[in-house]
């Protein structure tokens, strides 16, 4: 079972994918850019419109297909994994640019931490309202 507040969304040929921001795509990624922070700075300052649809479609492709390679690892029935073809053929150059909130969007969730708050309270009164002396 996926955790799907760790996902973004896109749909590619009428089919919903879930992106998802795992560990394995984080180590391609570094591996393609040298890091994750290389990542932003390729995707925001790319001036070469071809290049900056490969980059997008190769992401759109990996974060796609960690959903996929999840399901297949738990399930008997196997999905085939997305091409960076797949995704070229199957989008508009217009969607690619959605994709780009999406791809960060998946990265987000996927690195954000849940904290949960401590009973903060002294005696059973508010810790804001305790009188230190």
């Amino acid at each position: 079972m996926m955790d799907t507040d760790r996902m973004a969304v896109v749909t590619i040929g009428g089919v919903e994918y879930p992106l998802i921001f795992t560990t394995k795509a984080t180590k391609e990624i570094s591996k393609r850019y040298g890091g994750l922070a290389n990542l932003g700075e390729t995707l925001m300052k790319n001036e070469n419109f071809e290049m900056a649809l490969d980059e997008v479609t190769w992401l759109i492709a990996l974060l796609a297909n960690q959903s996929i390679l999840i399901h297949n690892l738990q399930n008997e029935e196997k999905k085939p994994l997305l091409t960076e073809e797949y995704v070229e053929l199957l989008t508009t150059p217009l969607e690619l640019a959605d994709y780009k909130n999406a791809i960060t969007e998946a990265m987000i969730n996927g690195t954000k931490r849940h904290i949960e708050s401590e009973d903060n309270t002294f005696d059973g009164e508010p810790l804001k309202n305790v009188k230190v002396e």
